[in-house]
């Protein structure tokens, strides 16, 4: 599998010209859905499970749910199907939140968990289709070359540690 299908479920909740989700469906690198499949691997910020590259195994699809930032306790606490993750800790690139940790556009998070899951060039081009998606690629790369190779969550403390943000 060289690539993975990327889907995205959008809320509409944000300004349309600044909605990464809707870009990415523009320009075919996403699919806009209704309905998420069983082997789509959902991002979920209050998964209790973290993205892991073995987790590639299990899934067809990975699915950003697309909402603001401001409405995800509303929106998350509905049921979605699929397998729900949440990321490792990131620092966004995008100028509304830059440098925050985990405020992370829909585009970012799609490409983060192509980078955790080993689709590397995938998730470059998709970074590519936005001005300051090299910066959140330059600000994260250390760390997620560290989450490429994890095995187990318990991992993901030391690696905060090694990098200072724990």
């Amino acid at each position: 599998m060289s690539e993975v299908k990327l889907q995205v479920l959008m809320f509409y909740q944000d300004d349309p010209k600044k909605c990464t989700a809707a870009k990415m469906v523009k320009f075919g690198l996403a699919q806009n859905i209704k309905k998420i499949g069983n082997k789509g691997l959902v991002l979920d910020p209050f998964s209790e499970k973290t993205l892991l590259p073995k987790d590639k195994s299990s899934i067809n699809s990975v699915v950003g749910i697309d909402c603001s930032w401001n409405l995800t306790d509303q929106v998350f606490s509905k049921k979605f199907n699929g397998i729900k993750r949440k990321l490792p800790p990131l620092l966004a690139g995008n100028p509304v939140n830059y440098a925050k940790l985990n405020k992370l556009t829909t585009a970012e998070a799609l490409s983060a968990s192509l980078f955790i899951l080993g689709f590397k060039e995938q998730g470059l081009e998709l970074l590519d289709k936005f001005k300051w998606g090299h910066t959140f690629y330059e600000l994260n790369q250390n760390l997620l070359d560290e989450y490429s190779k994890l095995e187990n969550e318990d991992q993901i403390e030391q690696v905060l540690k090694d990098f200072r943000l724990l």
